[in-house]
């Protein structure tokens, strides 16, 4: 599988605790925190969710 890189850009102050959830389990805690992983069904689909705190690009 592609390895992708996920970087958080907007802050998870004021959002719904799934989405602060899904952002501690991709592994993202501040702003500026980037994390490279493999790009399976399950990580797509938390990104997919919380597209709009994160930018994504192909590694």
């Amino acid at each position: 599988m592609a390895k992708i890189k996920i970087t958080q850009i907007k802050s998870v102050i004021d959002r719904s605790e799934r989405q602060k959830r899904t952002m501690q389990a991709l592994g993202l805690t501040k702003i500026s925190s980037s994390v490279e992983v493999e790009a399976n069904p399950a990580i797509i689909g938390m990104v997919k969710k919380v597209n709009h705190l994160v930018a994504i690009e192909k590694v």
